[in-house]
């Protein structure tokens, strides 16, 4: 199976403000395949958005290497979107418009971008919205426009930052039903930091957890559920506490309210 995105030893030092070096990451190796949804979990500070900021090129990596669909990322590149705990849908352009941006950036004609923007709001449940502004739309559907403009441009992969963690529970839920079904249908490859160990466990086939910082890669889970398109169902599943119980004993969950 092709692998579309690599870490092989990667690692992630900064300068402080007192000039200190301080080390967000450490030793990193791992990949994920073609079509593979991988959620990391871990304490907070332990390098998982520092993770994501390399993987997209944004923040190189001070040692070790990182490969996207075997290419080496030196900047950001073409084949990976990012999405984020906001939005940051533009303002003054509409959600259709929001969600045609990147394909204007490919250089994409009119018609093309029309079509592909309101074939994934369709697919996200806007299409009542599509000439709505931002300000128009509650935080659950700015967060599906967001989706829809994340896909529009066809990523090899997807990196995700806690995209549903300002959200209340019960849209939460929505959102991610939404998002298990939309990567099952187009077979994307995703990459999902989150704190929610159920999240986790319900949209992933595989689930890495990091150590304090320097973050390290310290256990794989392997999610054996089926349904990947249904998180609803999966949170369901009779094996979903087992895992949680793993997770929280490899985090200290249980010694940290103790």
């Amino acid at each position: 199976m092709k692998r579309r995105l690599e870490f092989r030893n990667v690692t992630k030092r900064f300068t402080s403000r007192k000039g200190d070096s301080v080390t967000a990451v450490s030793g990193l190796d791992f990949h994920i395949d073609d079509g593979e949804i991988v959620s990391i979990i871990g304490p907070s500070g332990c390098g998982k958005s520092t993770l994501l900021n390399m993987g997209s090129g944004l923040d190189p990596a001070t040692e070790g290497e990182v490969y996207v669909d075997g290419e080496l990322v030196t900047k950001p590149n073409a084949h990976v979107a990012f999405m984020l705990q906001k939005d940051l849908l533009l303002p003054w352009r509409t959600i259709r418009e929001n969600v045609e941006f990147g394909l204007e950036v490919q250089h994409r004609s009119s018609a093309e971008r029309h079509t592909i923007a309101l074939e994934l709001l369709r697919k996200c449940r806007l299409s009542d919205f599509v000439d709505h502004y931002p300000h128009q739309l509650s935080g659950g559907m700015r967060q599906r426009a967001a989706l829809a403009r994340t896909l529009a441009v066809d990523p090899a992969v997807l990196l995700m930052d806690e995209p549903f963690s300002a959200l209340d529970a019960q849209t939460k839920m929505v959102l991610q039903q939404d998002l298990g079904r939309t990567l099952a249908e187009t077979g994307k490859t995703a990459l999902f930091v989150t704190h929610d160990l159920v999240e986790a466990i319900a949209l992933s086939h595989r689930v890495l957890v990091m150590s304090q910082r320097p973050g390290r890669i310290i256990r794989e889970i392997i999610v054996d559920i089926p349904d990947m398109g249904n998180p609803m169902a999966r949170r369901k599943h009779q094996r979903v506490g087992g895992y949680i119980a793993e997770l929280m004993e490899l985090l200290h969950i249980e010694e940290a309210v103790a």
